[in-house]
């Protein structure tokens, strides 16, 4: 009797180890669907094929054949254990770059979210450069003006009295 105790004891033991390793291999191998929170980072990462400017996680455009294909393929690689990064290099790899929703932050791609911010800046220092340019040219035309009403005035106080010498001359 004192040996069946600790058997019974062990086999309970190794019962109850078994029934929580399998428990526990279930919750691993998750089940995703379309609603899952992992399933929209994965599909909105990539553009719709349709042609209507959205992602596939968005895309509900009449007549698109292209999502519902998309949506199971992903769906079937994430069942299988892919993670969204190893999704994202597939297509990549396989459809190119052009399926990315924003480019990738490496590469030739890195001018894409560079070019916008250098325009702006170039553009901006050279709208700053052209209005300081005509700033100062209107004060050179001002100055010039009031330059031309002194020389005006002189030449009429000359012209005024050579003008007043003639008259007393012939008067």
């Amino acid at each position: 009797m004192n040996k069946k105790i600790p058997i019974v004891m062990l086999i309970l033991l190794f019962g109850l180890q078994s029934f929580l390793l399998q428990t526990h291999a279930t919750e691993t191998q998750q089940q995703y669907d379309y609603k899952s929170a992992e399933f929209k980072a994965v599909a909105s990462q990539f553009m719709c094929t349709c042609g209507c400017g959205q992602d596939h996680y968005a895309c509900d455009m009449a007549g698109c054949t292209n999502t519902d294909a998309f949506k199971a393929d992903l769906i079937e690689m994430m069942n299988k254990g892919m993670d969204k990064d190893e999704i994202r290099e597939y297509y990549v790899e396989t459809l190119g770059e052009e399926i990315l929703t924003a480019p990738e932050k490496k590469g030739f791609s890195l001018t894409a979210w560079v070019l916008p911010f250098v325009t702006l800046g170039g553009a901006g220092t050279g709208v700053f450069f052209l209005v300081r340019r005509w700033t100062r040219r209107s004060g050179e035309i001002q100055t010039s003006n009031e330059e031309m009403n002194v020389k005006d005035e002189v030449e009429e106080e000359i012209l005024s009295s050579i003008i007043d010498e003639e008259r007393k001359k012939y008067f």
